[in-house]
C-alpha cells in the first residue's frame, strides 16, 4: 500500500509506518524540496501545492506545507484545486516546482504526492529517481528559525487558470463585414 515511482509517492492512509503513505516521515514529503535546493542553489525557493477533495487531503496538505516551510521554502497554497491548475500556476508564478496531492481514480483511503518541475510538468524519470533517492536518506538540512519558509494562500488560482485559457468568442459575420 506504499508505492514510490518516478511520478511521485502514493499510498493508503492508516496502518503501520513503512506500509502506507508516511504521514510522519518528513523526508518523504521534503524530498522534492531538497531536490529543488540541490538542483539550483540560490537564496529563496517557492513551491506550489494544490489538492483534491479527498478526506485525507487537508492533513496531507498541512504536512507537506509544514515540511517545505521547515526546509526554508515558501509555499503558494492553492488549497482545493485541479491538477491542470497547479501545472499552470507553477510557471505563471515562477515557482521552482509543485506538488499535487491526489490519488486520481484510486479508492478513498489512497492519497499521493505528484511532483512537478519548474515548468509545471511532471518530473522526468531521471529526476524522479533522484527525488526518490533523496527520500530514502536522512540527509536534509532544515532551515533555522530565522529562515523558515512562509505560506501564501491563493484562493483565485482556478479563476486565473480559466482566464489564461479562455478562448475569445468567434467574430460574427456582421462584425467581420463592419470591420472590412
Amino acid at each position: 500500500t506504499l508505492i514510490k515511482s518516478i511520478s511521485g509517492i502514493r499510498g493508503t492512509i492508516g496502518g503501520k509506518p513503512g506500509e502506507n503513505l508516511p504521514l510522519g516521515d518528513h523526508k518523504k514529503f521534503g524530498s522534492l524540496g531538497e531536490w529543488i535546493k540541490r538542483k539550483d542553489p540560490k537564496s529563496s525557493y517557492k513551491v506550489v501545492v494544490g489538492r483534491d477533495a479527498r478526506i485525507s487531503g487537508e492533513i496531507c496538505e498541512n504536512l507537506v506545507i509544514s515540511t517545505l516551510n521547515s526546509l526554508g521554502i515558501d509555499v503558494i497554497n492553492l488549497g482545493l484545486s485541479t491538477t491542470p491548475t497547479v501545472e499552470v500556476i507553477v510557471p505563471k508564478h515562477e515557482a521552482d516546482g509543485g506538488i499535487i496531492l491526489t490519488a486520481s481514480h484510486n479508492p478513498k483511503q489512497w492519497n499521493a504526492l505528484k511532483l512537478l518541475n519548474e515548468k509545471g510538468e511532471f518530473v522526468s524519470a531521471n529526476d524522479g529517481k533522484e527525488i526518490l533517492a533523496i527520500a530514502e536518506v536522512d540527509n536534509f538540512m532544515f532551515a533555522d528559525v530565522d529562515t523558515l519558509g512562509k505560506t501564501r494562500i491563493m484562493e483565485d488560482a482556478i479563476d486565473q487558470h480559466i482566464q489564461d485559457i479562455e478562448i475569445p468568442k468567434p467574430a460574427t459575420i456582421k462584425s467581420v463585414i463592419e470591420t472590412a
